[in-house]
């Protein structure tokens, strides 16, 4: 689950974190695909021991994608998932480990988020219907014309949920894909992977901060070991942090924000449903040849380099003339509790995810006693952020001049970042309308318009403290140590006030012990709105919907959604009522016995399982296990596998060597002569009460330190630029103020007006952006020149391994230039024709201007 705006915030603050990656595609010749060899060094010139994929942030996009046509079965869902880790295998190649964990049963906790998740997009789905017959109608109606309606099966993303039947399918569809992987891709041949798929419980971010943890609680941990997480959402940041490993980073697409997205009735771009007035479509191309194209480049990645991060909060967290010790580590896990909230001159806030509330307390305090102007100074804020109705707003909003590219401080850092703390929550983070928060009276008015109580009640405020206090020790023990509780959740739907936090050191003690999670059915029923309920047992979907039901509560047909002081619904506190855990499990056991076998074997809980190849050290002895038929757990020797510990099992349908791994999507190939074998895997486990220390481990090496002192120094003057790869030194090309001005029009006019064909031997190749004619394989870095009233330069090169493209247009004189970034390449080069290049650039100081579409270049050659 993702902190709203925190990626944002902490990227503009500390920009040198940022690393794009550079990415090694695979060729074609004669009609046959090479892949990337990813045993060779990686370019980005850093080396990786262990990738981590929190598979959810794949899955999502892969079946139901918002900038490309979505896939048109479940078999081509999964092509794009295998797909999709290739590519990011490519990128990271992993020495040691690769890591694939599904999010599985979650905590009670998390589990109200997802419900209110679940259900506001099945309401929303509703309403996009209604929407879309209500506009088709009105344009019809005033003589547009639209294209007929098309019927298909709209895909619900909320089967990817624990306990679905595409869930059990997907699990089968990853162990087909890595027993390919690690019979026939020699990058795979020496790591292990490890599969956490949707029946293991716990979400897959946390699965995987829970290996970490207990792998470095063993003895034969290696300390230095590189860790590499794949996931969007922003907390992924704070775990990375919370492991005090010197060595993290995080992979992740890159955002690029206002991408155009069709209309959902004429399927033209440019505006949305509401605005449709079924006009002709514009012809694409000159014979329209690039309808039914979608003008967008291929997703890029970024690096997110924590050990940089470790240094910037080095700085700016050192505080001298303590009454106490100073210690990073111990401040780092104060800045992820509370972020740039100062500490006490009595000491840290909290110790191995353990918080101190007295001194928390201290800090609520302090805050309430200023709570009154912090809202009135929100209001004027807001109200002085929206600035004169008529100036221009988004992507074209005036700039002072050389500031468009740099990073701007962010206001209100300390509430956005404090976000993180309570995410299970939903916070109001801008003054409330109905509440009016900045006014005299604004503490009644909240109670009584959000919780229905006077705000004298003093009982109840305690008791929403209180649960709001156990909120903040949950989470930060989950960060830290794992779930402290399975059945534990925050039950109302706002949080108090800082003013209320009185008397709190003695409100918590502990959670209760011992607590087990939901199986993955009955948390189907605790999440899913009755819309979905076709993803459950008949007699299970009929307690959604059944007047009779005695939780028919549980699933209302509608709901309000409090806006709560933002702008947008999705934003929106959804209130829905409680699951009563007693109540479902009290109508649960009536249709218990209605499940079938398939479904008996969905609904148990799963292990994790671990794959390797024939060539890696531990075959043999998992080899062993399954000819002697042992069924005694086994610890391998740490020597064996880099050091990973644990305890293994025979696996129930286990893939095994020389057996043929059947496909389960019919259009890939069986693993007819497979090498690969699978066990079952636990981590190691820790005596009851056992605390994982958030500390650096001895012999843990210290990266060496990324920022110059230029980093440190605002309003230098100078552009700040992303780093290609690791290696600082590697010479970029970028773009200049006037260059920025210009590309936010190119890109607007560039589909229409660019149609460019290379001749090679497989026959004409078009790519319907600019970005990707200039490079289908690397990241491009592009350095446009204004000369004089003629937009009469554009170079751009490719700062990464293989050929550099440059493009020159002064004056209708074009030249096609392939450069060679390595002597020691020698490769040919196709010809080129230019079939037309029609270029309009329109800035402050440039006019309109264009290139004649009948001119042809020879290729210019250059080593």
């Amino acid at each position: 689950m993702g902190v709203p705006a925190f990626f944002r915030w902490l990227s503009r603050k500390y920009p040198s974190i940022i690393v794009h990656c550079v990415e090694e595609k695979g060729k074609e010749c004669n009609g046959v695909r090479i892949p990337v060899d990813t045993t060779k060094p990686n370019p980005n010139e850093v080396e990786f021991d262990n990738l981590y994929l929190d598979m959810n942030g794949i899955i999502h996009p892969c079946t139901h994608p918002e900038d490309k046509p979505a896939p048109k079965n479940e078999d081509e869902m999964m092509v794009a998932i295998f797909e999709y880790i290739d590519r990011l295998f490519n990128i990271v190649r992993p020495r040691r480990v690769l890591y694939m964990a599904i999010d599985g049963v979650a905590p009670r906790a998390k589990m109200n988020q997802q419900r209110s998740r679940r259900f506001r997009a099945s309401k929303e789905g509703v309403e996009l219907v209604e929407e879309k017959s209500r506009v088709r109608e009105e344009v019809i109606q005033k003589g547009g014309y639209l294209p007929p309606e098309e019927i298909k099966e709209r895909f619900d993303s909320n089967c990817i949920t624990p306990g679905t039947e595409f869930m059990d399918n997907l699990a089968q569809c990853l162990r087909y894909y890595v027993a390919e992987r690690l019979t026939n891709d020699p990058g795979w041949k020496n790591i292990v992977v490890f599969l956490s798929d949707a029946s293991v419980p716990g979400e897959g971010e946390h699965k995987i901060m829970d290996f970490i943890r207990r792998q470095r609680g063993q003895p034969n941990h290696d300390p230095n070991t590189h860790h590499c997480l794949c996931g969007a959402d922003a907390d992924l940041i704070m775990l990375g942090l919370a492991t005090h490993e010197p060595n993290f980073t995080i992979i992740r697409e890159e955002f690029k924000p206002n991408k155009p997205r069709p209309c959902g009735l004429c399927g033209q771009t440019g505006h949305e449903i509401k605005a449709c007035q079924g006009m002709p479509r514009e012809k694409q191309g000159q014979h329209d040849e690039f309808a039914n194209t979608m003008p967008a480049a291929e997703q890029e990645f970024i690096f997110i380099r924590l050990c940089v991060l470790r240094e910037y909060l080095a700085r700016e967290l050192t505080m001298a003339s303590l009454p106490f010790p100073f210690d990073f580590e111990r401040s780092v896990d104060d800045w992820v509790f509370m972020s740039l909230v100062h500490r006490p001159k009595t000491g840290y806030l909290t110790q191995n995810g353990y918080v101190n509330l007295e001194r928390v307390e201290m800090i609520m305090q302090a805050v309430g006693v200023a709570e009154d102007n912090i809202f009135k100074k929100r209001k004027d804020d807001d109200a002085q952020q929206q600035g004169p109705a008529y100036l221009t707003t988004g992507q074209f909003a005036p700039h002072a001049l050389g500031r468009r590219d740099r990073p701007e401080a962010v206001q209100n850092a300390r509430h956005q970042f404090g976000l993180v703390l309570c995410k299970i929550f939903n916070e109001c983070d801008h003054p409330c309308v109905s509440c009016r928060l900045w006014e005299e009276g604004w503490k009644q008015r909240y109670y009584k318009n959000k919780f229905d109580v006077d705000a004298t009640d003093e009982d109840f405020r305690r008791k929403v403290v209180q649960s709001y206090v156990e909120g903040l020790c949950w989470v930060l023990r989950y960060y830290y140590q794992g779930c402290a509780s399975w059945k534990w959740y925050f039950p109302f739907h706002y949080a108090p006030f800082a003013s209320d936090f009185k008397d709190i050191k003695d409100m918590f003690s502990d959670f209760e012990k011992n607590t087990k999670p939901f199986k993955p059915l009955e948390q189907l029923m605790g999440v899913f709105p009755a819309a979905s309920g076709n993803f459950l047992p008949p007699t299970w979907r009929n307690l959604m919907s059944s007047p009779d039901s005695p939780i028919i509560d549980f699933y209302p047909d509608d709901f309000a959604i409090d806006l709560n002081g933002k702008k947008y619904a999705w934003q929106g506190v959804a209130l829905l009522p409680f699951v009563d855990e007693r109540r479902l499990r009290a109508a649960l056991a009536d249709v218990y016995p209605d499940l079938t076998s398939e479904e008996k074997r969905r609904n148990s809980l799963g292990s994790d399982v671990l794959f390797l190849g024939k060539s890696h050290p531990l075959f043999d002895f998992i080899h062993e296990l399954y000819r002697t038929e042992s069924n005694e757990v086994r610890n391998p020797t740490p020597s064996l596998c880099h050091g990973i510990q644990g305890r293994l099992n025979l696996d129930d349908d286990p893939i095994l060597p020389d057996n043929t791994v059947r496909s389960p999507v019919p259009m890939l190939r069986d693993v007819s002569q497979n090498t690969a074998i699978g066990v079952k895997f636990k981590d190691p486990p820790y005596p009851d009460g056992f605390v994982f220390k958030a500390v650096l481990l001895p012999g843990a090496k210290i990266p060496s330190k990324v920022l110059k002192p230029e980093d440190w120094v605002r309003g230098n003057g100078q552009p700040w630029r992303p780093q290609l790869g690791f290696n600082p030194n590697r010479q970029q090309a970028h773009l200049d103020q006037s260059g920025f001005r210009a590309l936010g029009y190119v890109h607007i006019y560039i589909f229409n007006i660019i149609n460019v064909k290379t001749k090679s031997q497989s026959g004409y190749w078009r790519s319907s952006t600019l970005q990707g004619y200039i490079s289908p394989d690397h990241r491009p870095t592009a350095k446009l020149v204004m000369l004089g009233d003629v937009a009469a330069g554009i170079m751009f090169t490719m700062a990464s391994p293989g050929f550099f493209p440059c493009v020159t247009c002064v004056h209708c004189e074009l030249a096609l230039i392939y450069k060679e970034s390595h002597a020691t390449r020698k490769e040919s080069v196709p010809g080129i024709h230019v079939a037309g290049l029609l270029l309009f650039l329109r800035t402050e100081t440039s006019k309109i201007q264009s290139c004649s579409p009948d001119i042809s270049f020879p290729l210019l050659r250059q080593c």
